[in-house]
């Protein structure tokens, strides 16, 4: 009889054993970025964002972690698999996303990156929870900030398990970063060159500074003449032709292909300096814009892009099209041709 007993004891405890080792392989306890302590899966194969900074990060670290878009990318520069992908949009702008349609695709995470406020506010993220349900709702913070992407980055590296991966962006990014930063630092403001950023159809729409829209342009040593207010959220606030006459700007990055393709025959802006001189760029659109819309991690590449457009003698030794090359294939999974590169620079 002793002997049943402690046969049957043992069995009892390996049974006991097995049930605790298998609760905490199933889930872990992390910090987010907003703070919050929240229990998620130990592995994390399906994620929903709420926007598409973080849509982007997360594509950009583990793509095929991706459940959804807030909004498609352009097909052409995207994998096959992953522009298949749905739109479930999301809350931003438009205030496109739908708890329902969210909950039934079953994510064992969703991301909560940015609010029109400029953050995972806790108060927005206690909300997400809330509709959420079950779903864990985890907050990464400074996903639009273009100054700090690298504490992002590296905590989705973590929370997916792509370290290796996130360190390559970040290694990427620091490099671009510190190379225009320390290169304009130099400039005097009075030789700083005078931009305008050209949104909508007839360019007529801005971001001055201060917007998260317009970072790039003081960032890469340039002057934001736009001299207006501040329209929160989605940006774009509108400006007259006369106010623009009146800045006169240098140099116009185009955010519209359309403005881009008939400004130069446009009456209206023939007296403009940059029409003159012919210094008006498109912003380039690949998988994602360069440089806005969204401003998330995506403006990486654009670093580079809108500081040689802005001073092209200072940035002469910079390999423009290597860096496009490699971005591309680290953040966009997707080789690029010659031609393409080409294509895409010199629209």
């Amino acid at each position: 009889m002793l002997g049943i007993c402690a046969v049957l004891l043992c069995a009892s405890a390996a049974c006991t054993g097995t049930q605790t080792i298998e609760s905490p392989a199933e889930n872990r306890t992390i910090t987010d970025m907003a703070g919050r302590t929240v229990v998620v899966p130990s592995e994390i194969k399906s994620v929903l964002c709420t926007s598409p900074p973080s849509t982007n990060l997360v594509y950009m670290v583990a793509p095929d972690r991706l459940a959804g878009w807030s909004f498609l990318p352009e097909k052409e520069y995207t994998p096959e698999k992953y522009a298949a992908l749905p739109v479930v949009g999301g809350w931003f702008g438009k205030q496109t996303g739908n708890y329902e349609n969210f909950i039934s695709m079953h994510p064992d995470i969703v991301i909560e990156g940015y609010t029109t406020d400029g953050g995972a506010a806790r108060a927005t993220v206690a909300e997400r929870q809330e509709k959420m349900g079950s779903i864990p709702v985890v907050a990464v913070e400074d996903t639009t900030n273009s100054t700090g992407y690298s504490a992002p980055i590296r905590f989705m590296g973590d929370l997916l398990g792509e370290e290796e991966q996130a360190e390559a962006m970040i290694s990427f990014y620091e490099g671009v970063l510190a190379t225009v930063t320390e290169r304009v630092a130099s400039i005097p403001d009075d030789e700083r060159v005078g931009v305008y950023y050209a949104e909508g159809p007839k360019g007529l729409t801005t971001d001055p500074t201060g917007s998260q829209h317009s970072e790039l342009i003081e960032l890469c040593g340039g002057r934001n003449i736009a001299d207006c207010a501040i329209t929160p959220g989605i940006g774009m606030t509108e400006v007259s032709m006369e106010q623009i006459i009146a800045w006169d700007p240098e140099v116009i990055l185009a955010g519209d292909p359309g403005f881009y393709a008939t400004v130069r025959t446009d009456p209206l802006w023939q007296d403009i300096t940059a029409v003159k001189t012919d210094r008006v760029y498109l912003t380039p659109r690949t998988a994602f814009c360069w440089f806005d819309r969204p401003p998330g991690i995506n403006r990486i590449i654009g670093i580079p892009w809108t500081a040689k457009v802005l001073y092209p003698d200072l940035f002469g030794d910079m390999d423009l099209e290597g860096l496009v090359r490699e971005y591309h294939e680290t953040f966009i999974h997707v080789s690029l041709t010659d031609d393409q590169i080409h294509q895409i620079l010199n629209p």
